[in-house]
């Protein structure tokens, strides 16, 4: 980042929403631990200037995104993340109903630099399922020429499958403390460059 460009994140915040479901809300955990608080402080402790919103809601799904995106896109909001498609997982929904949602979401957004996090699907859905599911994110991310975030849990990914539970809370579906911590390591950077979009 240049000089200029730190005068100008200092001379004005970036606002970014986080639209998302219960991994963005931060459920089972202290308000301070969960993804966007944590979020938010690693950016400040890198020299951001920047406020995440928290526009977590447990059990949204993308259609739940896609229905609130206009009253979550406030005048102040600079950029958005969009995190969503575990819970139209955990329902079996058809991956192009999914996929409409995102669309109409990254309609909304506009000309508002937008990272997608993507969601890979479990095998037990069949390979069709899978295939097309896991490539809405990449083949939107291309068409809006939005950022991409490969997986939600890239994060943890890394680690040996024996160490993966302890960054689990006790559902196995939701990360700890300790886990969004990993999972905002790698998200972070990606979050920077949503930022550098943004002070374009």
């Amino acid at each position: 980042m240049t000089l200029g460009t730190v005068t100008a994140a200092q001379a004005e915040q970036i606002t970014i929403a986080a639209l998302g479901d219960s991994l963005t809300q931060g459920y089972g955990l202290p308000v301070d631990e969960g993804l966007v608080p944590q979020l938010q402080a690693w950016l400040v402790a890198e020299g951001e200037d920047v406020e995440v919103l928290n526009a977590g809601v447990s059990g949204d799904t993308t259609a739940g995104g896609l229905s609130r995106i206009d009253w979550t896109l406030t005048p102040e909001v600079d950029a958005l993340i969009v995190a969503l498609g575990g819970n139209d997982l955990l329902r079996g929904i058809d991956p192009e109903v999914s996929r409409a949602n995102l669309d109409g979401i990254l309609q909304a957004a506009g000309d508002l630099p937008v990272l997608l996090v993507g969601m890979e699907a479990p095998g037990n859905y069949g390979p069709d399922y899978k295939a097309a599911f896991d490539a809405m994110y990449p083949e939107l991310a291309a068409e809006y020429d939005a950022l991409l975030a490969d997986s939600f849990f890239e994060g943890l990914e890394a680690e040996a499958l024996d160490d993966a539970a302890s960054l689990m809370q006790p559902d196995g579906i939701h990360p700890n403390a300790e886990g969004v911590a990993r999972i905002v390591a790698v998200l972070g950077p990606q979050v920077q460059e949503l930022i550098d979009r943004a002070e374009e």
